[in-house]
This record gives C-alpha cells, sequence and structure tokens, in this order.
C-alpha cells in the first residue's frame, strides 16, 4: 500500500505505559491474552470467517522492523486479513514476518488461505507470546473501505526459537456494536 508510508508512524505502548486507560470493558478486549479468533468465533455464535485481503514478500514498515529486530527495510511476509462476524469486518489484522527468519522455519504462511493465523499460533506450544501494546491506528494504514481515524489496534510477537511473527489487529467500529462495549 504505497499511500501507508505517508502515515506517521504510531506511538505502540504497554497497558502500564496508557494514562488515562482505556475502560475496562475495552481494555478486556485490547489486553486479553487468549486467542482473538476464539473470542470472536463465540460472540459471532460460530459465524466467523477469514477473509484474505493481501499476502506476500514486501518491505515491512519502519515500526514492524523494530519490534522483530530486525534492520530497517527488510523484506518480510506480510499477511493483511479480515476477521468477520456475520459477514461483517469486525478486526483488521496484519501479520508480518522477516524473510531471514521465515525461511527455513517450517512455518509457511502462504499456505494459511482463510484460515486463522492466531488459531495456528495459539495451537503450537513452542510459541510464546511477546507483551501486548496498543495505539490508535494511523487511519491511512487501513484498507479504504474500513478507514477511520482512532482506531484502537494492539499488537504481539509471537516467538518461536529464531523465529518471530508480528500480529497486530485493529478493533472496527462493528466489532464494538456487537459486543456492546464504548470505544
Amino acid at each position: 500500500m504505497p499511500h501507508a508510508a505517508l502515515a506517521q508512524p504510531p506511538r505502540w505502548l504497554s497497558s502500564a505505559q496508557l494514562h488515562p486507560g482505556p475502560a475496562a470493558a475495552l481494555s478486556d478486549w485490547l489486553f486479553d491474552q487468549g486467542s482473538l479468533t476464539r473470542r470472536l468465533t463465540a460472540l459471532a455464535e460460530q459465524q466467523f470467517s477469514v477473509v484474505p485481503l493481501e499476502e506476500g514478500w514486501q518491505p515491512l514498515r519502519h515500526d514492524e522492523c523494530l519490534a522483530l529486530g530486525v534492520p530497517s527495510g527488510s523484506q518480510g511476509w506480510v499477511r493483511e486479513v479480515y476477521l468477520r462476524g456475520h459477514q461483517q469486518p469486525w478486526v483488521f489484522a496484519r501479520s508480518v514476518a522477516a524473510r531471514s527468519a521465515l525461511q527455513g522455519s517450517g512455518l509457511n504462511l502462504g499456505e494459511l488461505g482463510s484460515r486463522s493465523l492466531g488459531e495456528l499460533l495459539f495451537s503450537d506450544r513452542a510459541f510464546t507470546r511477546g507483551a501486548i501494546q496498543v495505539c490508535r491506528y494511523p487511519a491511512p494504514w487501513l484498507p479504504s473501505a474500513v478507514r477511520n481515524e482512532q482506531l484502537w489496534a494492539r499488537r504481539s510477537c509471537f516467538q518461536r526459537g529464531a523465529l518471530a511473527v508480528l500480529v497486530a489487529e485493529v478493533f472496527l467500529p462493528q466489532l464494538w456494536q456487537a459486543a456492546h462495549v464504548d470505544a
């Protein structure tokens, strides 16, 4: 997405760095350590789906390179999807892994299709989840169909040996309506 480079990078913050912190119901979603896929599936009463938008090798954003500990401008696998409930996009997810770590790792993100990466990461006990960070996600980084200012997002890094997969999830207004949360 060429327009994405123009966005001011967000400040990703831990729960301790958020002052003031979000309301309890919102914070419960942002900092939940469990599988977001499972939580969305339950909320959607099994009417959950993953819709791939874009995936392939591309230069990673500067903030992603920093989080993954790779040089700025490194190539990586980028996967962008909607996590949908009742046919509505509830979450925009962007997952990235550096090419240098992904090749030879045995993980082929290109084969996921409409399956959830989160389910894969949570079902493989070799992956450990790093700290969750949150921000207000830059609108230019979102697909035009869901572009909105000031949407809450979270990210965390899943690690298995030398492989790190950075997963960012942007919570869309339709999710908050379905979950009855004021965002």
